[in-house]
């Protein structure tokens, strides 16, 4: 099985799932630097290139059985990488194709999100044997906040605090993508992936303060401070892709049913209480 993005905090996930089910996993890697970290997920082989050069992409996908795709966050070109990848695979006759999307894709008014609409297009129009995810709000972005929060005893994020977004814990998607690389029970679904209930940041940090025993605030800074407090060397064009987002998340909030994720779990799914209980177990 060949895993795009094995190196990164999400397609990592999906390493440990499929060697847990038997599988050999290759992974696709720029930074040659991160090889020996990555072997440590429990990976078979490796190979160093990336998706913008054809020719160690066709060397990732030789005699793959199966395929995992995160694209790369607000690239301007990821949905172009997608389909090129997805012809790769169908060159190189991959049976099984995994694309990790996003919920509501067909949401024009983000075009982070309507950037996966044409890797969809390109696996519906295809003979492969796909499934295409469509996660809410990832619980794991929380925990890149998560230093912060113990430091202020505030969880901030830039859209109101009574917004109610639907959240999902990585961990489950990524057991999803394992399940219908190795089985068949997933076949050419397209699958919304949420956890139980769309809580608000009040609530969370509501389940914060019990977890930690303290008081955890909710705050609600403007787009721009927020901006300028995180450390992920967003770009210009990025900050306002996501500036979207939230604004969307303002207005609508996010929506989001459990019923899918339970039934391709074939079990509960992850909550975010639970979640945000071991966040507060590693700040201990």
């Amino acid at each position: 099985m060949l895993v795009i993005g094995a190196t990164g905090r999400f397609a990592g996930l999906v390493v440990p799932e499929l060697v847990r089910r038997g599988a050999r996993v290759r992974a696709l890697i720029r930074d040659p630097a991160k090889v020996a970290a990555a072997r440590g997920s429990g990976l078979s082989e490796t190979v160093i290139g990336d998706l913008r050069n054809r020719e160690s992409l066709n060397e990732a996908v030789r005699g793959a059985d199966g395929v995992f795709h995160i694209g790369p966050a607000f690239a301007p070109d990821e949905a172009a990488l997608g389909i090129t990848l997805v012809e790769a695979a169908k060159r190189a006759g991959v049976q099984k194709f995994v694309f990790s999307s996003v919920a509501q894709p067909t949401n024009a008014r983000l075009k982070n999100h309507a950037s996966k609409v044409p890797v969809e297009d390109a696996l519906y129009s295809s003979t492969l044997d796909y499934t295409i995810l469509h996660p809410v709000n990832f619980m794991q972005n929380i925990a890149s906040v998560r230093p912060s929060i113990v430091e202020t005893g505030v969880f901030s994020e830039p859209f109101p605090k009574t917004a109610k977004v639907a959240r999902v814990d990585y961990r489950d998607v990524a057991e999803v993508a394992a399940i219908a690389l190795t089985s068949d029970r997933l076949s050419f679904a397209t699958l919304e992936l949420a956890a139980e209930g769309r809580p608000s940041r009040e609530e969370i940090a509501a389940h914060m303060s019990d977890a930690l025993g303290r008081q955890i605030a909710a705050g609600e800074p403007s787009f721009e401070t927020w901006a300028r407090s995180i450390r992920h060397g967003y770009t210009n064009r990025e900050l306002a892709l996501l500036s979207k987002v939230h604004e969307h998340y303002a207005l609508y909030g996010l929506g989001g049913n459990s019923l899918t994720l339970r039934a391709a779990l074939d079990r509960e799914p992850r909550s975010l209480r639970g979640y945000v209980e071991e966040l507060a177990r590693q700040a201990a």
